[in-house]
């Protein structure tokens, strides 16, 4: 039985709604960023989302949802500079207010969209690379996108229009010259040119020299004030190219700091400054019309992906190859650090969750480990565990951190760093980090060189009850065919009172290789694997209990039970088989043939989640060591290999009503694919709740009452006192278009004078309903009494005014009839025009 999505069920088990969903820890340095207008907020592409950063607080404002593929472009819109497009490989392009994170409109194209740009002098279009005939593997080409005019949410865009053909997929090879002129495109040797007004492209083709192209093209960037394109190399090299509107005319001048190839280029706000970058993680900056001044900012960590300029002049920034965007100001001073998940760098420690801050933990700088907020979806902090300085060079074996392991409890943290050069030893450490409550960081406690005669093959903590006491208990294998545990002792002395670790036992079996080890959930129970044996052993006296053997093959994982299921033992082997064994029994359980590539146990639960590797795609089976039947099953995980997998526990359980779904209430599985995108499953319910409601546009009805709204009431609530009992004054029609119009941003309301009508006559009180023989009674009672009014002198009792007053506010639930002179004052309100407030 298949389901809905590309989840499959074991037969006999219905379909469920789950599916494969970023999590975060996207690209932040995917495509250049964009600055707001004001520059007090940076966008940026991240996954199939556009994160809205504040400049100032380096903090998530806004996750713009909404895109269902991989976002490839963002441009402020020309004619409103709070709204932004976006386009995605799912052929939309979205409008958005992201001061506010609202969809305001998508436009469907229907085609692949690979980059974004626009121009300044065509507002009704924008500009994008598309695939020609639709086909990812054929040529591209620029085109121009009509935007129709449409009160719809959602509206077809049909109309394009060739520019250029033959582009290059990098949306930096593409830039729009002064005011929209031209455009200028860079692909391979060759700079072409095409002039709007004239429909003309020029041609300007760069020979061959030293390397094989060696001097080819990298980047454009064209100046906003003058005609001038600035272009850059693999060599290094900046050219500056002007007279380029006549083809023999032509002029360049060439630059060169950069010693290798020259990443982004983009000029500032006013055409004073360009800006380059490149592997260095040096931003140069170099003086328009004196090229030969330049101002550095160096040291900025990995290398320049993008720059971008700010369209006031004040801020700059540049995205780096560790996932990184640096802030920066005019002056070169850095102001602000945003930093995402770092990529690039092989993860060989695998994922792991500290258990004080429920981050993720896993490689991060070269060197270091990082500490991810899953829920925030930014970086904590980074962890020095080499503590040397890294020397970018290739081809340099440099100190590199392989494994990591937190204890139960988060008080311990244990790193393994090796460094192997071509004609050197082996260089292997072992540092165990103690959590300090006032710094709330890890400090080292102790350093262990060569803890193992050759590479650490896997480590893990003893958990130990707390009905149970010992001392802390690491165990450690190693190729060099022996497991060692290291235990916690007293390393005090007359100066100073402290604790380190020290190896208490070795172990070893018919000189094997130990590969894996594992301890049980309580901890009365070690597992250690040699080859192709697994073997177990008492951490209370560290005799060996018992061997299993079969089916043959070299184990890759083992991992104990959960919960009720604590008495099973669980292994894969290389050699394609996934096998339980039951340890009271000593038997073998069940066995299955699957080449299980990751194997990870829930630990608030007895689920136990395979990723299968078969054909070069990746299949999910999630099952409980007690019943060789799935729980559930889903093909296609992901092209190529799973590398890692980790349960994370959930701050709330979910509450899912499908049985199949029960395996995702208490934890959320996450795993990192061959790509390192950090991928979970969820269901379409959940997703639903995370929505932001500013994306929906819901107006509440049920708002708190103003101070406004309080005195209007009271002068409502006496009006219901007029008439008859049975009859009600009707409340003022249009209370929800005054609300939307005080909950609408101010920039997408209509004008003030459309409004004002509409606001002014919703708080007017309405007349009460009356005949028209009462109406003529009241007019003539009015003409007597102002008749009676004109022509006597004599005035009203103060102290009788007193009584009256006093009588008349006594009581909130019996109101008495008002005064003659009260009846005449409302009824001249009645008469009185308001429609000059029309005017307003």
């Amino acid at each position: 039985v298949k389901s809905q999505r590309s989840g499959k069920m074991v037969e006999g088990i219905e379909p469920v709604d789950v599916r494969v969903v970023r999590c975060g820890g996207s690209r932040i340095n995917y495509r250049r960023p964009v600055f707001s207008a004001d520059s007090r907020y940076l966008l940026c592409a991240s996954g199939d989302l556009v994160k809205v950063y504040s400049t100032a607080t380096e903090e998530c404002v806004h996750a713009l949802k909404g895109h269902k593929n991989l976002v490839t472009g963002i441009q402020l819109n020309p004619k409103n500079h709070l709204q932004l497009y976006s386009t995605s490989l799912d052929g939309t392009i979205k409008l958005w207010d992201f001061t506010d994170g609202i969809l305001i409109k998508t436009f469907v194209v229907d085609f692949q969209l690979l980059a974004l740009y626009a121009s300044a002098a065509d507002e009704k279009s924008i500009f994008a690379i598309i695939p020609k005939d639709n086909k990812v593997t054929g040529k591209l080409q620029l085109m121009s996108i009509s935007l129709p005019k449409s009160t719809a949410q959602e509206v077809e865009a049909k109309d394009l229009t060739l520019i250029l053909d033959d582009v290059c997929q990098s949306p930096k090879s593409i830039a729009f010259g002064r005011e929209g002129v031209y455009v200028a495109s860079v692909k391979a040797l060759e700079l072409r040119v095409f002039f709007f007004k004239k429909k003309k492209h020029y041609s300007f083709p760069l020979g061959i020299k030293n390397r094989k192209g060696a001097n080819a093209f990298t980047c454009v960037a064209c100046h906003p004030k003058e005609d001038c394109i600035a272009t850059g190399h693999k060599d290094g090299k900046i050219r500056l190219w002007r007279n380029f509107n006549h083809k023999q005319e032509y002029t360049y001048s060439s630059q060169h700091w950069h010693h290798d190839a020259v990443n982004d280029l983009v000029f500032s706000a006013e055409g004073t400054n360009l800006l380059s970058g490149g592997v260095e993680s040096v931003l140069v900056q170099w003086r328009y019309g004196s090229e030969t001044t330049k101002d550095f900012l160096p040291r900025l960590g990995g290398a320049i992906e993008h720059i971008a300029a700010s369209p006031d002049g004040v801020l700059h920034c540049t995205s780096h190859s560790d996932n990184k965007i640096t802030i920066v100001q005019s002056n070169l001073d850095v102001s602000a650090v945003i930093q995402g998940l770092v990529q690039g760098q092989e993860i060989i420690t695998g994922l792991m969750l500290d258990p004080r801050s429920k981050a993720l933990v896993l490689n991060g700088k070269p060197g270091h480990l990082q500490f991810y907020s899953l829920q925030s979806d930014k970086q904590l902090y980074n962890l020095d565990i080499v503590q040397q300085e890294y020397i970018h060079q290739s081809g340099l074996k440099q100190t590199e951190v392989v494994k990591a392991v937190f204890d139960s409890q988060g008080a311990w943290l244990v790193t393994v760093e090796e460094r192997k050069g071509e004609e050197t030893d082996l260089e292997l450490q072992m540092k165990l980090w103690a959590y300090n409550e006032k710094t709330q960081s890890f400090v080292l406690n102790t350093t262990i060189n060569a803890p193992h005669e050759s590479r650490i093959s896997a480590l893990c903590f003893q958990n130990v009850p707390r009905c149970r006491s010992g001392p802390a208990t690491l165990v450690t294998t190693g190729l060099d065919c022996q497991f060692k545990v290291w235990i916690l002792g007293d390393d005090s002395d007359i100066y100073r009172t402290s604790v380190s670790w020290s190896c208490d036992f070795v172990g070893k079996y018919h000189h094997l290789q130990a590969t894996n080890c594992s301890f049980s959930e309580d901890g009365s129970l070690l597992a250690v694997s040699f080859e192709q044996i697994i073997t177990l052993w008492d951490p209370d006296t560290w005799d060996l209990k018992c061997t299993f053997c079969h089916p043959p093959g070299k184990i890759r994982d083992l991992a104990f039970g959960r919960l009720s299921c604590s008495k099973y033992l669980l292994g894969t082997t290389d050699n394609g088989f996934l096998c339980c064994w039951n340890l009271l029994s000593c038997i073998l359980e069940w066995s299955t043939q699957l080449n299980v590539k990751v194997l990870q146990v829930d630990p608030l639960s007895e689920n136990v989640a395979a990723f299968t590797e078969f054909t070069r795609t990746t299949d999910l089976f999630v099952f409980k060591p007690n019943e060789p039947r799935p729980l559930y099953m889903q093909t296609n995980v992901c092209s190529g290999r799973v590398q890692w997998a980790l349960f994370v526990p959930r701050e709330v359980p979910e509450d899912y009503h499908s049985d199949n779904n029960q395996w995702l209430v208490r934890s959320q599985l996450y795993f990192l694919s061959a790509s390192q995108s950090l991928m979970t499953f969820g269901t379409e319910s959940v997703e639903e709740r995370l929505t932001p409601s500013s994306k929906q546009l819901v107006i509440e009805e049920n708002i708190p009452k103003t101070p406004f709204h309080v005195l209007l009431g009271k002068h409502r609530e006496q009006q219901t006192n007029f008439g008859s009992e049975t009859e009600q004054t009707a409340l003022p029609e249009g209370s929800a278009t005054i609300n939307q119009m005080l909950h609408t941003p101010a920039h997408v309301l209509p004008n003030a004078s459309f409004l004002c009508l509409m606001f002014v006559n919703s708080l007017l009180i309405p007349k009460m309903g009356i005949s028209t023989k009462e109406e003529h009674e009241d007019l003539e009672m009015e003409s007597e009494n102002e008749k009676d009014e004109d022509d006597s002198d004599v005035e009203m009792n103060p102290i009788e005014n007193e009584q009256e007053m006093k009588k008349a506010f006594s009581s909130e639930e019996q109101l008495p009839k008002l005064t003659k002179s009260e009846e005449k004052e409302l009824k001249k309100l009645r008469k009185v025009s308001y429609s000059w407030l029309t005017a307003v």
